[in-house]
C-alpha cells in the first residue's frame, strides 16, 4: 500500500513534468502524460479523447500563445493505482501576462508503474465576457 504522502509527493512530481514540457513547447510529451485511453475535459469544449486529441489541443493551446502553465496542487488521495487531485492553474503569455485562471481535478491511473492523467477537467475562474 502507497503512503498517501508518497502519492501526493509523485502527482506533485509529474505536474512538474507536465509544466516543464508544456513550457518546451513539447505538445507530444505532455500527451504522453495521460493514459491511453485518457479524456481531457477542457471548458468551453467537449471531450478530448486519447492522446493524439490530446497532444492537438495542447498544440493549438501553445499555438494561440499560452507558453506557462502553473500548477498548484491543493489535494491529493490516493485509492491503490487510482488517485484524484483538485489544485489551481494559471495560464500565462511568453511575457508572463496572466491569460486565464482557474481550477481543476484530475483522476490519476497508475499504468506501468508511473502515475498517468486519467481524466483531467479544468474550469475557468474569469468571469465569462457578455
Amino acid at each position: 500500500m502507497t503512503d498517501s504522502v508518497d502519492v501526493y509527493d509523485a502527482i506533485v512530481a509529474a505536474d512538474n513534468v507536465f509544466m516543464t514540457k508544456f513550457s518546451q513547447g513539447d505538445a507530444r510529451g505532455v500527451a504522453e502524460l495521460y493514459t491511453e485511453k485518457g479524456q481531457f475535459l477542457p471548458p468551453n469544449g467537449d471531450f478530448v479523447v486519447g492522446r493524439e486529441a490530446i497532444k492537438e489541443t495542447f498544440q493549438a493551446f501553445m499555438d494561440m500563445g499560452i507558453k506557462v502553465i502553473k500548477l498548484e496542487t491543493l489535494e491529493v488521495e490516493g485509492y491503490g493505482d487510482t488517485a484524484t487531485e483538485v489544485g489551481k492553474y494559471i495560464l500565462e503569455d511568453e511575457g508572463g501576462q496572466v491569460l486565464d485562471e482557474g481550477k481543476f481535478m484530475v483522476i490519476w491511473k497508475q499504468e506501468a508503474g508511473q502515475w498517468k492523467l486519467h481524466r483531467d477537467m479544468i474550469n475557468s475562474s474569469v468571469p465569462a465576457k457578455e
